[in-house]
């Protein structure tokens, strides 16, 4: 409970997340050590160490966002798949996107390149299919959406 940990349903044990606290903008980082969360409407429980970090501890829930940072050494030989949906020189216009976009089983991020904020979505485990179909439904808001992998990141 004293260390940057927490649980998910899906994301593998020792994958490494960054959590940003949308209502107050403080972040932390924790590594998946546990299965959960198995309350409705909820995508992770943080130790007391992670939830003091964003100042989360009194109100119990906060509204996040989950970037994973780093994924398990017996996992990283796996090819892993993104969908960039658009690319804005304001940064603040990407983040209005990228807060549009979340959903329960999507890992949205901001990528700054070359003076472009790029936003991009994936599924929580990035293989291939499934990606594929996000991209396809994302394609019907976003007709140049655009699949790729993370092997070669500059779609």
């Amino acid at each position: 409970m004293e260390l940057g940990t927490a649980a998910h349903k899906r994301f593998a044990f020792g994958t490494w997340v960054r959590i940003d606290n949308l209502d107050n903008g403080k972040r932390t980082e924790v590594r998946i050590n546990d299965r959960g969360p198995f309350v409705r409407r909820r995508i992770i429980d943080l130790s007391r160490a992670a939830a003091r970090d964003i100042d989360m501890l009194g109100p119990g829930t906060a509204k996040v966002r989950l970037t994973v940072i780093a994924a398990p050494r017996n996992q990283r030989s796996l090819q892993r798949w993104r969908v960039q949906v658009a690319s804005f020189r304001d940064p603040a216009l990407a983040a209005a996107l990228a807060t549009k976009l979340e959903g329960r089983d999507r890992v949205v991020q901001l990528r700054e390149l070359d003076g472009w904020t790029r936003v991009t979505v994936s599924t929580l485990d990035g293989l291939e299919p499934e990606v594929r179909k996000l991209k396809d439904e994302l394609r019907k808001a976003y007709p140049h959406a655009v699949l790729f992998s993370t092997e070669n990141p500059h779609p």
